[in-house]
């Protein structure tokens, strides 16, 4: 179940208060300080912060590129 558009628009990286990107069934920070990971379930994002995983910065490059926001 992909995340509503109008709900991506006003979730926000809970460490950060960064933006997030839906990339696959994940949403990850534009917070290039956190580079933060959070997973979907079931349609549902898990926002906890020590549920999350920070990325390489490597990887959270090339997310971001792939979205447009680098």
């Amino acid at each position: 179940m992909p995340i509503d558009p109008e709900l991506l628009e006003i979730l926000a990286c809970p460490e950060s208060k960064a933006s997030l990107v839906l990339d696959g069934e994940t949403l990850v920070s534009t917070d290039p300080a956190t580079r933060r990971r959070y997973r979907i379930e079931d349609g549902i994002p898990i926002m906890l912060i020590d549920e999350s995983e920070v990325l390489d910065e490597e990887v959270w490059r090339e997310i971001m590129k792939r979205h447009g926001k680098l």
